[in-house]
């Protein structure tokens, strides 16, 4: 058994047992992938995966195991090749990171600025997607970190810390009626058609339960994953937005009107995310402490000794966020 024919089978499933694909990724050849796959199948005396012509076709319950334990492998082999980088050059490596629209337009870039200022060689990966993506790619050590607000819970290996704490606006074109209203409420916005994020993107969830809560169906027309083109739309008409007011810029919006929703709806927390076997570069610290001061050393390294969520929530109990 060797080391390479652990990451083949491990990227193989990554990869929904597209070998071509795999192959393209670890830049290597399909028929050699392929003669590795067999060959360990013939040293371990049983399949990995089941085949139909020369197609993988499915992951054995067998190979479920072995491929469980292979990813431990290979992670742990990650943390010893991060442990020699950090002892030879501790300000030289990569930083990837998995997030949302919101967090890379509106909060990242006066950190990331900051960041490379100060380790400027340590190349820095962003990577967008949805909430269930940037979950996942932290899960999968596709990343280092995931940045999101919803969708973190659902990948039970991802330690969460809390970052910040958020509410809505709402958008509107200047002389529009409701910015006249010298009170909103729920009632009085589903009066108007409604321009809003996707189900499942930056605390969509709370604005839903809001307006359950009280019986009332929203008239959303348009919904989208990146707050510029929520504003779009709000400009040619199409209805009011609602989106997180850290979106929303005086000077470059100034032909909005932005109401504040805070009472309306419950907030949200922004989280970041990462491996509970997560191997720490001095770096990485330093980059969670910049996006959340709070957020220390010495709290990150006791994170990483927990066993549970319970136990991570009873850490950061009492913690004061930031409000953005």
């Amino acid at each position: 058994m060797k080391l390479h024919q652990l990451r083949y089978i491990w990227e193989v499933a990554k990869q929904d047992l597209n070998v071509s694909q795999a192959a393209a990724h670890l830049y290597s050849s399909q028929p050699g992938i392929s003669k590795q796959i067999r060959l360990l199948e013939e040293e371990l005396g049983l399949q990995i995966f089941t085949r139909r012509g020369k197609h993988l076709v499915e992951i054995t319950p067998a190979g479920r195991e072995i491929l469980e334990t292979s990813g431990e492998i290979l992670q742990q082999i990650e943390k010893i090749q991060s442990l020699a980088q950090e002892h030879s050059d501790e300000h030289r490596g990569s930083l990837s990171l998995a997030t949302t629209h919101t967090q890379c337009r509106y909060v990242l870039p006066p950190i990331i600025r900051r960041f490379m200022n100060k380790y400027p060689d340590v190349a820095l990966h962003m990577h967008q997607g949805t909430p269930t993506q940037i979950s996942a790619a932290a899960a999968d050590a596709g990343a280092d970190f995931a940045i999101a607000t919803e969708a973190l819970e659902l990948y039970t290996d991802l330690l969460m810390l809390p970052c910040y704490r958020w509410n809505r606006s709402i958008l509107v074109p200047k002389g529009h009626p409701l910015a006249d209203e010298s009170e909103l409420s729920l009632d009085k916005i589903t009066n108007y058609p409604i321009v809003t994020y996707t189900f499942g993107f930056t605390g969509r969830s709370k604005l839903d339960e809001a307006f359950d809560a009280q019986g009332l169906k929203p008239r959303v027309v348009l919904t989208a994953a990146d707050a510029d083109v929520i504003k779009t739309y709000v400009r040619l008409g199409l209805g009011i937005g609602i989106v997180a007011s850290m979106a929303f810029d005086a000077e470059i919006d100034s032909d909005l009107v932005a109401l504040d929703a805070s009472g309306l709806f419950e907030p949200s927390t922004t989280k970041i995310g990462f491996r509970r076997n997560s191997y720490f570069r001095g770096y990485m610290y330093d980059f969670i402490e910049m996006f959340a001061p709070h957020l220390d050393k010495d709290l990150v390294r006791r994170s990483l000794q927990t066993k549970s969520r319970a136990e991570v929530d009873q850490l950061v109990e009492g913690i004061e966020l930031p409000v953005l």
